[in-house]
């Protein structure tokens, strides 16, 4: 037996070229993502029309705003968890056949009541695809093009976005009744997930977490050799290193690592949430009292697609050159200094060219930087045994955040005013900026070296290579 790392199905891995395979992961990965976005950002046009329907006040508007990044934050935390015991492709289709129904049954709720638990359910598929989605296209990935190939996967939020706000315009200049439009574009958040669940089922277990937790390599390279089509053509197998959930929370490094990446999340989509779930409303405001639902929607899909759909993709393709934890510290003060430049400039907030013009830079440096890589950061820096139990912690963890600025950012900005709302989120991204120095540059490093895992783990003995030979 060889004392050293397996160089082959894990090497092959980490240096196979981006190939037709890799394209299929994105996809499947990437659609759940839509969904999520879909879902998370479409319910603040839908809770306007729900409000004047059912007489709401702001507090039970709140909570229909808020509850999916509640049920997400614990999905996150528990699917995270059970994808390290029992595998990825175990849960890979329940989170978004929970999406599915959940999203349906949101159509047809008959009250406030059952809504909000609608919306939880929702929310407890949706915490769950961000740690699968992540992980798994971040453990197919090569370490070369891992930041494009997982930001590609994440972009698939501005498409979801976009899908809402092109809906809403559509039906909401239909001529029908906004009590029924609020149901239909709730109920197409079904539509997606419907759709990924056959290929999210034929998409094989993770070589990664099959040969390096389950110490099946040999099963993982000829799984990986029949979905690559032969592009990763590897034997061999290692006995496994698994970390129990102690020894991961309490190892030093992944613990410092984790409070990194948990925090940064967590302040990015405190601010992040809060104004993207709120924007019809901000912009409404800008607007004048006059302004439609309609013109409020509008100017939402004009400013997204061209401030933050630049962002997401630019982001996708650049950070393997500029590097992942550079890229968050490049984009966290630029869109705090926005935040804080909207909120001190006196006017801004009533004058709509130089609202916009702040507005949407805040956007494209929220995508050009940690919308994006907090999400890629979280599926790289942990090992195999606990990769989406760190994910699912820090996803959960950011959840918590944005239900909170959610919840609070219309109490908040009546307060203060929307420039005294986003003062504070200026301050968190200042707070994140600080934050992201715990985490490590991952760029251009395999997964196994960002971890540890090609060295001795803590706790454990190095386990020994086996191939096909022995």
């Amino acid at each position: 037996m060889s004392d050293t790392f397996n160089p082959d199905l894990i090497d092959a891995l980490n240096e196979a070229p981006v190939s037709r395979f890799h394209t299929k992961a994105i996809f499947t990965s990437g659609m759940g993502f839509f969904t999520d976005a879909y879902d998370l950002f479409i319910i603040g046009t839908a809770s306007t029309l729900i409000a004047k329907q059912w007489h709401l006040g702001s507090t039970q508007t709140g909570l229909i705003n808020s509850m999916t990044l509640l049920g997400a934050f614990l999905g996150a935390l528990i699917y995270g968890r059970i994808a390290d015991k029992l595998g990825r492709k175990k849960i890979y289709g329940l989170e978004a056949t929970i999406m599915a129904v959940a999203a349906l049954a949101s159509a047809f709720s008959p009250g406030v009541i059952f809504l909000i638990v609608c919306r939880f359910v929702l929310g407890l598929g949706v915490g769950g695809d961000y740690p699968i989605s992540a992980v798994i296209m971040s453990e197919y990935s090569n370490r070369k093009d891992r930041g494009k190939l997982v930001g590609l996967v994440f972009a698939m939020q501005a498409l979801g976005t976009i899908t809402g706000y092109v809906a809403g315009l559509a039906l909401l200049s239909s001529g029908i009744n906004p009590d029924s439009v609020w149901r239909i574009l709730l109920g197409l958040g079904a539509l997606p997930a419907i759709m990924v669940l056959y290929s999210r089922r034929k998409m094989p277990e993770s070589p990664r977490y099959l040969t390096m937790v389950q110490g099946k390599g040999n099963e993982a390279a000829g799984q990986i050799k029949n979905y690559s089509d032969g592009t990763v053509n590897a034997n061999g197998a290692r006995i496994p290193a698994k970390l129990s959930f102690s020894q991961f929370i309490t190892n030093p490094k992944y613990l410092v690592t984790l409070i990194g990446t948990a925090g940064t999340w967590f302040v990015f989509d405190y601010a992040y949430y809060g104004n993207a779930v709120s924007a019809p409303l901000i912009v409404k405001q800008v607007l004048g009292k006059h302004a439609t639902i309609t013109q409020s929607l509008a100017l939402n899909l004009i400013i997204f697609t061209v401030a933050a759909v630049p962002g997401y993709y630019l982001a996708a393709h650049l950070m393997d050159r500029i590097g992942h934890r550079r890229l968050q510290l490049i984009g966290f003060p630029i869109m705090g200094l926005m935040f804080l430049l909207i909120g001190v400039i006196p006017g801004v907030t009533t004058a709509i060219v130089p609202f916009l013009i702040l507005f949407g830079i805040s956007y494209y440096f929220a995508e050009f930087g940690p919308n994006t890589t907090t999400f890629v950061l979280s599926a790289e820096c942990f090992p195999t045994s606990a990769r989406t139990t760190g994910h699912g912690i820090s996803a959960g963890v950011a959840k918590l955040g944005a239900f909170i600025g959610v919840y609070l950012f219309p109490d908040i900005s009546k307060a203060f005013g929307i420039g005294g709302a986003l003062e504070f989120s200026a301050g968190m991204a200042l707070v994140g900026t600080f934050l992201t120095l715990l985490i490590p540059e991952t760029n251009q490093k395999s997964l196994e070296e960002i971890s540890g895992e090609h060295e001795m783990i803590p706790g454990l003995k190095k386990a020994p290579v086996l191939t096909a030979a022995s």
